[in-house]
């Protein structure tokens, strides 16, 4: 992509937290920033991922080029980098993977998203998959209020990411879609326990008013906890259909974003008021 497209790309995305229009609305992207292997500066590129676990893929396609792209290069010479994911941003370790791991993961790219195969087949190379292994990333920069605004507007992009790809299924649901509802399951069932854990006790002991709204705070985190294990199960299953895939999820996408908007309702004045 032109270096001026790119940055329009990055500012969009920065300015509206992971959030672009035009021909990338609706795509999983990051930013990475990795170090020139020549130049020795900071390059930063927006480019598409897929979630894995406890860490991010992203494949360098470079749309279809026959060279790898100077990203890919840089980390190569330097496996340090930064991620910004539109909530977050922290350091990483490049991974590249090789033979079979890389070849499996590739695949299961290729079947949610057949456009892989025809960037590899354009490029004439053996597309790259790198894992990006994160670091802590710690809390959002800013008030705490709105670093739980901003961490919870993540999970509903996620969400309704999820419901579009499951929508745009075919006859079966692709292993990396299965893969995404179960990071963002993982991703949800961390909140949720942090919170408990620290947060709320922590605004109990400073506010006791907050008492009750806690409490039902508690009550729905278990509820979501519930839809979460619910739609394991579903996921465990070979042959779940997308039609009851897509239920599933607009029950939690209901419960969570009910949940969500009366936890900022009560929450986010008071943390941001510190």
């Amino acid at each position: 992509m032109p270096m001026n497209f790119n940055q329009q790309i990055i500012d969009e995305f920065r300015a509206n937290g992971g959030r672009v229009g035009g021909p990338f609305e609706g795509a999983r992207l990051l930013l990475l920033t990795t170090t020139g292997a020549r130049s020795g500066a900071p390059h930063t590129v927006p480019v598409a991922c897929l979630p894995d676990g406890d860490r991010v893929l992203v494949i360098a396609s470079a749309g279809g080029a026959p060279r790898h792209p100077a990203w890919y290069h840089n980390l190569r010479a330097d496996p340090r980098v930064t991620v910004e994911d539109g909530t977050f941003t922290y350091q990483a370790e490049a991974v590249v993977l090789t033979g079979e791991e890389r070849d499996r993961l590739f695949a299961r790219a290729v079947e949610q998203s057949p456009g892989w195969a025809d960037y590899e087949t354009k490029s004439g190379r053996v597309l790259p998959v790198v894992a990006l292994v994160a670091g802590d990333p710690g809390p959002p920069a800013g008030p705490m209020g709105d670093g739980l605004k901003r961490l919870h507007d993540a999970f509903r992009r996620e969400l309704a990411l999820i419901r579009a790809e499951v929508a745009a299924s075919g006859p079966r649901v692709a292993a990396q879609l299965k893969v995404n509802c179960l990071t963002l399951c993982q991703g949800l069932h961390v909140h949720h326990s942090r919170e408990d854990d620290f947060m709320f006790p922590a605004m109990e002991g400073r506010h006791p008013e907050l008492g009750p709204a806690l409490e039902r705070l508690r009550a729905e985190h278990a509820v979501v906890a519930r839809l979460l294990e619910e739609l394991r199960t579903l996921l465990a299953a070979d042959d779940v259909a997308p039609a009851v895939l897509l239920a599933e999820v607009e029950r939690l996408t209901a419960e969570l974003e009910a949940h969500l908007d009366y936890e900022e309702e009560q929450l986010v004045p008071l943390l941001n008021a510190g």
